[in-house]
C-alpha cells in the first residue's frame, strides 16, 4: 500500500507518465529465455536536463564510465536511455568500446547524437557482451517506442527480480500539472553507496540540470542509500533523472517553493521504489522498515537505522518470526555513531499489532505469542528512539532466507 501525500496523486505510466517520453523493451537474444526481455529503451521527444548518481564501488561497469563522460560532454543533457540485462559489461577489456557502441546504435536509430544517450547494463560480471543481438534488434526496439511502453522497458531491466518496479505521481507547480515517474530493477547485490541497482526517473517539469542534480543528491541519501538487501554494493549501480520541461511551468533554477514541490515528488517516487526493491530482495518473504527517531542529527539516524536492517542475524530472526530483540540492540550498538545506549527504546510492529521490547537500553517483558503473531506479517516495522534529539530517518531491507543462498549459488546459470 503506497503512502498518500497531500497534493500528489499516484498515476500509471512509470517512465512514460511524463509528457513526451516513450519507451519499449524486447528480447534481443542476450537471454536465451525468449519470454524474458533483455533490451530496453527510453526516449524523450525533446532534450532533457539530466542528472545522475553512480556506484562508489572501485570496480565500475563500463556503462557507468561512458554515461558519466556523455553527461560531462553535454553539460547535463540527454534524450535517451539504452539498457540491457543478463550481462553487466563489467571487468571486460572491451567494455567501454561496447558501451560506446550501444550508445551509437541507439543514437543512429533515434536520429540523435551518441553523447545524448545514457547507457546502462546489468547482469553477470566479467562476461564479454555480444553486440550482434543488440545491433540486429535496435531498429525494432526504436520503431516500437510508444507512450505506453513503460512496462516493456521495466520488464527488460529485470534480472532476478520477481516483479516490475514502477511508480509515478502527478502534482502541480504554479497551477501547471506536472508528472514524475520511474522504473527500477534490483533484487540482490544491493547495498548502495550513492545509488543502487538501475533506476531511471523521468519528469516533464522544467528544471535546470544543476537543480535536478541537487535534488537527486539530497533525496538519494534518504531513500536508495538507506536500502540494503545483502550488503554488497554493485558495480553497475546508477540513478538518472531526465527532465524535458514539457509541462510548461516556469523554469526552476534556484531553491524555493517550486523546487521543494519537485523534490518531494522525487522523494515519493524514489522512496516507493526503494521499498519495492527491499521487498523483492532475493528470496525475501518480508520487508523490514527501520525508523530511527529522536536522534541528535540526520546522519546518526541514518547510520543507526541502516545498521539494524543490514544485520544478517536480525534478518534471519525476522525470517524465522523470532522476536530476538537483542539482535536489534547488538546492531544499534556497533553502529558507528555517538549516542547513549542506555536511553534507547525499541518497538516491533506490523499490521497485527505492536510490542515494546526495550526501554532505556534494557529488555521489557512481552508476550511471545503476541510477538509471533506480529512477526507473521510480510511487512515488519522496527521503531527505535535514541531520545537525544529531533532528527529521524528510515532504512529498508528484507529477511534472509534459504532461497537467497539457492539463488546466488547458481546465479550464472
Amino acid at each position: 500500500m503506497k503512502k498518500e501525500f497531500e497534493g500528489y496523486t499516484y498515476v500509471e505510466g512509470g517512465v512514460c507518465a511524463a509528457k513526451g517520453f516513450l519507451a519499449n523493451g524486447l528480447n534481443c537474444g542476450l537471454n536465451s529465455n525468449k519470454e524474458k526481455y533483455d533490451l530496453g529503451l527510453v526516449y524523450s521527444e525533446t532534450e532533457c536536463n539530466t542528472a545522475a548518481v553512480y556506484t562508489l564501488n572501485k570496480v565500475k561497469g563500463a556503462p557507468i564510465l561512458v554515461t558519466k563522460k556523455h553527461l560531462a560532454e553535454t553539460g547535463g543533457k540527454a534524450k535517451a536511455v539504452i539498457v540491457n540485462s543478463k550481462n553487466a559489461n563489467t571487468c571486460n577489456f572491451d567494455g567501454e568500446a561496447k558501451a560506446e557502441q550501444m550508445s551509437a546504435l541507439a543514437a543512429d536509430a533515434l536520429g540523435i547524437r551518441p553523447e545524448e544517450v545514457i547507457v546502462a547494463s546489468t547482469g553477470v560480471i566479467g562476461q564479454i557482451l555480444p553486440m550482434e543481438p543488440i545491433a540486429s534488434h535496435i531498429d525494432e526496439l526504436a520503431q516500437g517506442l510508444s507512450a505506453d511502453g513503460n512496462s516493456k522497458a521495466a520488464y527488460a531491466i529485470m534480472t532476478t527480480d520477481t516483479v516490475m518496479k514502477e511508480v509515478a505521481v502527478a502534482f502541480e507547480i504554479d497551477g501547471v500539472t506536472c508528472h514524475l515517474g520511474g522504473m527500477a530493477k534490483g533484487s540482490g547485490m544491493i547495498h548502495p553507496n550513492m545509488a543502487t541497482t538501475l533506476n531511471f526517473v523521468t519528469t516533464d517539469v522544467a528544471i535546470s540540470s544543476e537543480m535536478v542534480q541537487k535534488a537527486l543528491s539530497e533525496i538519494v541519501k534518504i531513500t536508495y542509500n538507506c536500502l540494503s538487501v545483502d550488503g554488497d554494493t554493485s558495480t553497475n549501480d546508477m540513478v538518472s533523472v531526465m527532465a524535458n520541461g514539457l509541462a510548461g511551468n516556469a523554469m526552476i533554477s534556484e531553491e524555493g517553493d517550486n523546487f521543494e514541490i519537485f523534490k518531494k515528488a522525487l522523494y515519493i517516487v524514489m522512496m516507493n521504489m526503494t521499498m519495492m526493491l527491499a521487498k523483492d530482495g532475493e528470496g525475501a518473504t518480508k520487508l523490514i522498515e527501520c525508523t530511527c527517531s529522536c536522534a541528535p542529527d540526520l546522519d546518526t539516524a541514518i547510520i543507526v537505522a541502516k545498521s539494524v536492517i543490514r544485520s544478517p542475524l536480525l534478518k534471519c530472526a525476522i525470517f524465522g518470526e523470532d522476536a530476538n530483540w537483542g539482535r536489534i540492540l547488538c546492531a544499534i550498538g556497533y553502529a558507528e555513531a555517538e549516542f547513549d545506549i542506555d536511553k534507547v527504546d525499541v518497538d516491533i510492529r506490523s499490521e497485527y499489532g505492536i510490542i515494546e521490547v526495550c526501554r532505556n537500553g534494557a529488555g521489557v517483558e512481552f508476550s511471545e505469542d503476541e510477538a509471533k503473531k506480529i512477526l507473521a506479517s510480510d511487512e515488519i516495522y522496527i521503531d527505535i528512539s535514541l531520545n537525544l534529539g529531533q532528527s529521524q530517518a528510515k532504512a529498508w531491507g528484507c529477511d534472509l532466507t534459504y532461497d537467497y543462498v539457492k539463488i546466488n549459488g547458481d546465479y550464472r546459470s
